[in-house]
């Protein structure tokens, strides 16, 4: 196992006036055995920040390091590092077995030694029972933990997952999301994981590096990224339904954008903010409540125990005490007192 240093990472394409940098001078530090969640939207650059540290983009700028050597001329062979892709990337005519002792044998390791690393990973991800079974006769998630045993069984410093989910359906994606999760218990070797679901990131990360746009907005646990976002664009990317974002709402001024979660809004009748229903959504244990303060939309998140404003109904409701947020109105950054 091994600590990753992102030191002033830049990563440009083409040069002089046809230049696009796609990563910001991004610094971070990973401890050993920790796991990352790389999030953010679609091309703000997470797989290409992955790929350099995996070794298959070069780096414009900066340095990766894997321990105590800086990696970034170094080929992905010479990393001591493991990829698991959101293909799953097997071979169709091997079993089970030789997908997951495939790299061992190129590595020409004793055939005990391979046979060993391979029954303890089909163990650890319950794939012992399918060993020799080909990809075709396993369901999407069977698949993924292959793919999974594959890296393990390389026993690498450095666990590398470009998506590995996305292909899987909501109940795969839950259940496997468990998997990973015990298995870095199990191992605890150092991850990087990039996703672009929200979801995926709040329940894996130990503490995940927000994106956007090349940039990173954002490095914390779970937690703070949800408690304390540093950006408009933290605090409507996390969550769901989105933080409510509000330039004219009564404690808002004009230089100040306010934040406040759908859940910490209660109804208040007869004080507070005045609102008018526009539409309700019973989602099983709870109810969206979307409404409109003046101009502007947002949403309350309600036990659906509690009676909620029908569509048309003016209603009052009052942010809890200590869960309003400020950003500024220009630079979008979070303001220490809302």
């Amino acid at each position: 196992m091994a600590s990753i240093t992102l030191s002033h990472i830049l990563k440009t394409y083409g040069a002089g006036a046809k230049a696009n940098t796609v990563i910001h001078d991004l610094s971070a530090s990973i401890a050993d055995g920790e796991f990352i969640v790389i999030v953010g939207p679609s091309g703000c650059g997470k797989s290409t920040l992955l790929r350099m540290v995996a070794g298959l983009e070069d780096v414009s700028g900066g340095n990766i390091s894997i321990g105590d050597r800086v990696v970034n001329d170094l080929e992905p062979a010479e990393r001591d590092i493991a990829m698991v892709f959101q293909n799953y990337a097997l071979y169709p005519h091997m079993s089970v077995f030789d997908n997951m002792a495939y790299g061992l044998k190129i590595a020409k390791r004793p055939i005990e030694e391979i046979k060993a690393r391979v029954d303890k990973a089909a163990g650890i991800l319950e794939l012992s029972h399918l060993l020799q079974r080909k990809p075709r006769e396993l369901s999407g998630g069977q698949r993924q933990r292959v793919a999974m045993g594959r890296a393990i069984v390389r026993q690498p410093q450095v666990f590398l997952f470009d998506e590995p989910l996305s292909n899987l359906d909501a109940k795969l994606r839950a259940q496997t999301r468990l998997e990973i999760q015990k298995l870095h218990r199990e191992l605890g070797i150092t991850s990087l994981f990039v996703t672009h679901d929200q979801v995926e990131a709040m329940t894996l990360a130990q503490r995940m590096i927000v994106m956007n746009g090349g940039h990173m907005e954002q490095f914390g646990t779970p937690e703070e990224v949800y408690n304390r976002p540093a950006s408009t664009f933290v605090a409507s990317f996390m969550g769901s339904p989105a933080m409510n974002l509000l330039h004219h709402a009564p404690q808002s001024t004009p230089n100040r954008v306010l934040g406040i979660r759908p859940e910490h809004l209660d109804l208040t009748p007869g004080s507070g903010w005045a609102l008018q229903t526009d539409t309700v959504e019973l989602l099983g244990a709870e109810r969206l409540v979307h409404a409109r303060l003046g101009d502007e939309l947002l949403t309350l998140r309600l036990d659906a125990a509690v009676a909620a404003p029908q569509p048309g109904e003016t209603f009052h409701a009052t942010p809890r005490a200590g869960c309003l947020h400020g950003f500024d109105a220009t630079t979008g950054q979070r303001l220490e007192s809302a």
